[in-house]
């Protein structure tokens, strides 16, 4: 998968996955891997499927619906990625957490849904359910913030209750912080984001 691994400067931080949304690239959420946690080493990877020439990490069918084959198949291939580049680049498989937004929080979300040791947490920016029907993998001491908005053309408010008591269900402690700005990603959700981060992975 493409790429770019940025070797932080304190090896215990969590190296930080960042997955762009629709139509970005590995360049998108780096700003914000410096806010989270500037000593981290980052691994940012750009999706392997495109939607009109805009990167994305699996298909859809329209707006709101996904393409769930390719799903489970490019979720699998991500997780493989992971453990190909924590091979290859030096850092802890087990000590991971993803950064995703729109797109890019919902194959986040999907492996938290498929794997029980995938990610040591995860920051998740306007995400959606990316499967429902599933019986999720044990969650406990997994850590996620959601982003979300109360008036999200995309992903409604309902949505996002649904994936908050789908990630507790499976033992997840989650902390959902609201806005009233769409689906943007905003300066004010990645401060609360960075704070969360803090007292969850306490340098």
């Amino acid at each position: 998968m493409r790429h770019l691994f940025q070797n932080g400067t304190n090896p215990y931080a969590p190296t930080l996955l960042l997955l762009h949304g629709t139509g970005g690239t590995e360049q998108d959420l780096l700003p914000l891997a410096q806010q989270l946690s500037p000593a981290s080493s980052v691994l940012s990877v750009r999706g392997n499927v495109l939607e009109n020439g805009m990167p994305r990490f699996f298909r859809r069918l329209a707006e709101g619906i996904f393409d769930e084959e390719d799903l489970r198949f490019r979720t699998k291939e991500l997780a493989a990625f992971l453990d190909e580049a924590a091979e290859k680049y030096g850092f802890r498989r087990d000590n991971v957490v993803a950064v995703g937004y729109s797109n890019g929080a919902n194959i986040a979300g999907s492996l938290l849904f498929h794997y029980a040791d995938a990610l040591k947490g995860a920051i998740l920016h306007h995400p959606m359910v990316p499967l429902r029907n599933l019986e999720l993998p044990a969650l406990a001491n997994v850590p996620v913030f959601i982003a979300a908005g109360t008036n999200d053309p995309i992903c409604s408010a309902s949505e996002t209750e649904e994936l908050t008591g789908l990630l507790k269900g499976a033992g997840a402690s989650v902390t959902v912080h609201w806005e009233n700005n769409g689906h943007r990603l905003t300066a004010s959700e990645v401060q609360q984001a960075a704070a969360w981060f803090r007292g969850e992975f306490p340098a």
